[in-house]
């Protein structure tokens, strides 16, 4: 009896009761020690291979689980003997002092490679690809990606989250994901990366998975103090060259969506953008486009899909993540082309206009995901200075006064002198517990890449009897 192996043409309740001829297996950060320091560490500069796959297989899921501390003062425990990566006691207790990195999920990045391609298929801001815009979490459930956060970690700069997403990925000969921390402090990266492996070659038809992260802070608006719907902004856009691009790629494939972070100036209104997405054979021979492309939209809230400004909704294909009445002048939303995917043979762009005829200059940046054909495009990203994101900040540390240490009392001048020191003995120690960690993170990723090899092994011995 022959038994394919991959195929996504099944609706996906079904998939769970057709039999196929795969493998399910995982690689994961689990401690191999079998004790529980279940993460990797990833120093400052470093790049940490999570998954190094041989094929065929396929992706099916992805979680992770992510911290990055800032130690502001010294903590009461002995940091080399911490059984877990970070210590979740409130600082108002006096156990510890320390915060996360309000811009982490913006500087460290991750990649994803497939089949020994030389640039990565996918290119993003960690936190961006998983739909935190702007470095800030807040939970939503839409059909490929979920974000699940505690109540006191919701629309926190940096607060711990757990990420999910469940895009298939399949790769022929090789898959690669990576992370790399272009911060300052060591990163902590819990994940699991579940897949399967077939026994044979993908179908030719086989598209492979992408993504790729922008920004442009601010976009070139002509009017951006002028008010939106104003009679001042009743300017056609009869070409749109000004429009903030979303994708544009060359290949054949399939669109799939994207998400939307938008940082808005002016108290008024971020949208009545229209979209316009051009297709194939909307591009003349040199480059330039005909009008008027093959899919024209109505305006920014019209393409995600709600109306009349946008809802605090989270459906499965569209919704909001962050809503500008929760967190004033911010505004970040998805739009899943899944049902409805958009296919191109040649070449896609996909636009929308920043404000009508783009007369608005706000701070606009999106994920795109998408399908296509290797080899993959060259995608780049910003440097990480031009990645962090716009905060809103309330008062600080940095707001706090420097007090002449040389004009106090010699009792309050010895509390300084202890903190200093129990501060370099806490620092040495956290060093020490992270240098091993992250020695032992890399032999991880090691044996998880021969750990993958000899399951993929035992699996082909098995299906070729």
């Amino acid at each position: 009896m022959s038994v394919p192996s991959f195929s996504l043409g099944e609706d996906l309740l079904g998939r769970a009761a057709k039999r196929r001829r795969s493998r399910s297996a995982r690689v994961a950060s689990w401690d191999h020690t079998g004790l529980n320091e279940d993460a990797f560490i990833v120093m400052p500069g470093e790049t940490a291979v999570l998954a190094d796959l041989e094929g065929p297989g396929a992706i099916t899921h992805l979680w992770f689980v992510q911290g990055c501390r800032v130690i502001l003062g010294p903590g009461l425990f002995d940091a080399r003997q911490a059984g877990t990566a970070m210590v979740e006691f409130n600082n108002a207790l006096g156990y510890n002092w320390e915060v996360n990195d309000p811009d982490y999920y913006r500087k460290v990045v991750i990649k994803m490679y497939w089949d020994d391609q030389e640039h990565p298929s996918v290119i993003a801001p960690l936190g961006d690809f998983f739909g935190v815009g702007n470095s800030m979490p807040a939970r939503f459930q839409s059909m490929p990606f979920t974000v699940s956060v505690k109540d006191d970690s919701e629309r926190v700069y940096g607060g711990p989250a757990a990420f999910n997403c469940f895009l298939p990925m399949p790769f022929n000969r090789r898959a690669r994901i990576e992370v790399e921390n272009q911060g300052e402090h060591p990163y902590v990266q819990y994940f699991y990366i579940d897949y399967e492996l077939f026994a044979e070659d993908l179908p030719d038809d086989t598209l492979y998975f992408h993504a790729h992260w922008r920004r442009n802070n601010p976009c070139n608006g002509w009017g951006p103090d002028l008010q939106v719907n104003s009679l001042e902004t009743q300017l056609p856009n009869l070409d749109g060259k000004e429009n903030y691009v979303i994708l544009d790629t060359e290949g054949a494939g399939n669109y799939i969506g994207c998400v939307h972070t938008v940082n808005h100036f002016t108290s008024t209104w971020w949208g009545e953008g229209d979209d316009m997405i051009w297709i194939d054979e909307d591009f003349n021979k040199d480059g330039t486009t005909s009008w008027p492309p093959s899919m024209h939209g109505t305006g920014g809230e019209d393409y995600f899909s709600h109306g009349w400004g946008m809802q605090k909704i989270n459906y499965p294909f569209q919704g909001t993540i962050i809503h500008e009445e929760d967190v004033p002048g911010l505004q970040i939303h998805y739009r899943f082309h899944l049902a409805d995917p958009v296919r191109f043979n040649e070449r896609i762009r996909v636009t929308m206009e920043h404000g009508h005829g783009n007369h608005l200059a706000d701070d606009w940046s999106t994920t795109a995901y998408w399908y296509q054909t290797l080899p993959a495009p060259r995608l780049d990203i910003l440097p990480v200075e031009q990645r962090l994101p716009r905060k809103a900040e309330g008062p600080s540390m940095k707001d706090l006064p420097t007090v002449d240490r040389t004009t106090l009392t010699l009792e309050r001048q010895r509390m300084h002198a202890q903190r200093d020191a129990r501060m370099a003995d806490f620092t040495a120690q956290r060093d020490e517990w992270f240098e091993r960690r992250a020695i032992e993170s890399r032999e991880r990723a090691v044996k998880n890449k021969e750990f993958a090899a000899e399951v993929r092994a035992k699996f082909l011995a098995n299906a070729n009897r």
